[in-house]
């Protein structure tokens, strides 16, 4: 496995008083009043995704899961977002871009079990 492949590329924007925050290499969303919540939430999906991927409920289909990326809009907006932000340094303003390692250790949640 490559380096890369262990750093999940995501963003975050801020639409209509919420932010929605984007995993683009797992198709995931997660929407919330604040950045940060919006940001936890998706961490949180995105352990219960690789967990039920590789040994929860979902291990048969794991390659595909595990390889499910977002449409090439999303994909376009976070390119548009890293562009702009490298030329105006616009890091604070209505989108956000981030990375999130890849869990390397299944991850449960006693609290949905």
């Amino acid at each position: 496995m490559k380096q890369n492949q262990l750093i999940l590329r995501c963003y975050a924007r801020y639409d209509e008083g919420q932010w929605i925050a984007f995993c683009l290499d797992f198709d995931l969303a997660a929407q919330a009043d604040s950045f940060e919540e919006a940001k936890t939430k998706l961490e949180n999906m995105i352990k219960a995704y690789v967990f039920d991927a590789l040994v929860g409920e979902d291990k048969d289909y794991a390659q595909q899961l595990l390889y499910r990326k977002a449409p090439l809009l999303e994909w376009l907006k976070y390119y548009f977002y890293l562009v702009t932000c490298r030329f105006t340094h616009a890091r604070k303003g209505v989108y956000r871009l981030f990375h999130e390692p890849l869990p390397l250790t299944p991850y449960y949640n006693n609290k949905t079990a």
